[in-house]
């Protein structure tokens, strides 16, 4: 569950600010994606957990407004998670309690294996343990799946899972993280950006799609081909959820066919058109605007 607090003033140590506006709205990775990939028009199943309280109910009855295939488990002893999100000057910075989430093991996914059976795109985030992502990660290569990971919030990765994945997709600063560079990447610094993305490829990954905001996202691949799509000057109203939309788009376009490039610049379109809303999954583009955008901005 998003807490959403809207603020003039981020308060420093010690010191209270008044907010605004506070909002509670259904949100977490994994669920941010699972709507945004079932509203841009694609079969989507969502695997994760909530607990047995008021959140969990709210959340899972809200999930039945969009076309995608539930397969949450409830947890009696575990809160659900929650997100505390400050807005501020139309950006964000978010605390998350991973709660019943935090909780999902390997056999909480293997005991809903069909569901990934069944896909053709496989997108994980990493709101869940680390040991969960690596035995998912494991099982889908396993059965010929396309993985997508996007690696947030940031932890160093297993080398082992690199060559498994057919694209990481961090931002920045998770990009900061797993590459071991000491200061968040600059997003109009391509040359360190680069040269961390380089050093991702060089641990077997064969693709690297980096978000950079405002900015677009930047692309690699193992035989060095790069492109960079720039962002989209947009009214913003909210950015939560901007990176899972892009997340979300990415993958439906891959599992559409396309191209790297064409799924690249598809879910730029997708995030730039999700910040002209308020909230994550209220703010998810369906398929038919992404295309009016795209084709109008041509």
């Amino acid at each position: 569950m998003d807490i959403v607090i809207e603020t003039s003033l981020i308060p420093e140590q010690g010191e209270t600010a008044l907010g605004s506006d506070v909002k509670m709205l259904p949100g977490g990775k994994g669920a941010n994606q699972a709507v945004a990939a079932s509203r841009l028009g694609i079969g989507t199943s969502f695997i994760g957990a909530v607990g047995k309280d008021r959140f969990g109910e709210q959340i899972l009855q809200e999930l039945n407004r969009y076309p995608l295939v539930q397969a949450l488990s409830v947890m009696p002893e575990e809160k659900t998670g929650i997100a505390s999100i400050w807005v501020h000057n139309k950006d964000n910075r978010i605390i998350v309690v991973p709660g019943a989430n935090g909780k999902i093991t390997w056999a909480d996914i293997e005991y809903r294996h069909t569901f990934i059976d069944r896909a053709d795109v496989v997108l994980i985030q990493m709101e869940i343990p680390l040991n969960t992502v690596v035995q998912s990660v494991k099982y889908a290569y396993a059965r010929g799946k396309k993985i997508i990971l996007n690696p947030a919030p940031a932890q160093a990765l297993p080398d082992e899972i690199y060559p498994m994945l057919y694209s990481l997709t961090p931002n920045r600063q998770e990009l900061s993280v797993l590459a071991d560079v000491p200061e968040v990447l600059d997003t109009k610094d391509f040359e360190a950006l680069h040269r961390a993305m380089s050093k991702l490829i060089g641990k077997g990954l064969s693709s690297i799609t980096v978000t950079l905001g405002a900015e677009g996202a930047v692309y690699m691949n193992a035989s060095g081909g790069t492109f960079h799509i720039p962002g989209r000057k947009m009214e913003v109203t909210d950015t939560t959820g901007a990176g899972d939309c892009f997340n979300a788009a990415f993958a439906v376009s891959i599992a559409r066919g396309l191209t790297m490039k064409q799924a690249t610049e598809y879910a730029v379109a997708a995030s730039a058109l999700a910040v002209t809303k308020f909230g994550a999954q209220n703010g998810m583009p369906e398929h038919h605007e992404v295309s009016y955008f795209l084709e109008s901005t041509l």
